[in-house]
């Protein structure tokens, strides 16, 4: 175990969920009463849904929060792949729908139009982000960082001055959109939430000395120690 990265294991994804919940509030308010606004970003998928369900439900001053996403597919909201439709579905409810939320799907002919209205929209939001949520695919992939994304090192270079960015990877299964890495681990408070044997094996091995994956280079950057958020899944035994 090194400076940047440290553990918190849970029995089960929603007792996760609560306590993790449970920070995120914290920080947000943390922000808000020092700042008076909160920047969060959260990741999509299937993991972060007990986590949603518990987060709109905080005593939050959610209209003086706004919520984007860590990443992107290249679809509309009312696509069933949209992060941002699961988004709304599961986050933007309850309490938390009185939040602000800031979209990185723009329509456009191209993925590469389409970041370049996101940067524009987004280029005002009030950065650093508070927190940002990160995810792993079972490839080592987070955010849209893909292993097999031909322009990976552009989002992951250090020194880039683009805030979203075009991805064109064959296993993304289409055109994404994501933050680039120098955004995101500018992040006041960083963690990674996974869940399943099967992941935490994946990043045991990335943050190995074996293959360099993706995910290596969130860690590898890091300002501050990431928070690893881990369960589980049903039926599983560690």
């Amino acid at each position: 175990m090194t400076s940047h990265r440290k553990w918190h294991e849970f029995t089960k994804p929603q007792t996760l969920a609560k306590a993790f919940a449970r920070r995120i509030a914290g920080v947000l308010t943390d922000a808000i009463e020092a700042r008076g606004k909160a920047l969060l970003a959260v990741s999509g998928g299937t993991t972060p849904v007990h986590l949603f369900e518990m987060l709109s439900e905080a005593e939050i001053d959610w209209p003086k929060v706004t919520i984007t996403l860590v990443d992107e597919r290249f679809v509309p909201p009312s696509s069933p792949r949209s992060n941002e439709g699961l988004v709304r579905a599961d986050l933007l409810r309850g309490k938390a729908a009185a939040a602000n939320f800031a979209c990185l799907y723009h329509a456009a002919p191209t993925v590469e139009e389409g970041a370049k209205k996101a940067e524009a929209a987004l280029a005002s939001l009030p950065y650093p982000f508070d927190f940002v949520v990160l995810g792993m695919g079972p490839d080592g992939h987070t955010a849209s960082f893909f292993p097999d994304d031909p322009d990976l090192a552009r989002p992951l270079d250090l020194s880039g001055k683009r805030i979203v960015l075009p991805v064109h990877a064959q296993s993304a299964g289409e055109p994404r959109l994501t933050f680039s890495l120098p955004k995101l681990i500018g992040a006041r408070h960083l963690a990674l939430h996974i869940e399943g044997i099967d992941k935490k094996k994946t990043l045991q091995k990335a943050l190995g000395d074996g293959q360099l994956l993706p995910i290596r280079a969130v860690f590898d950057a890091a300002k501050e120690p990431v928070d690893i958020y881990w369960a589980p899944k049903p039926g599983e035994k560690d």
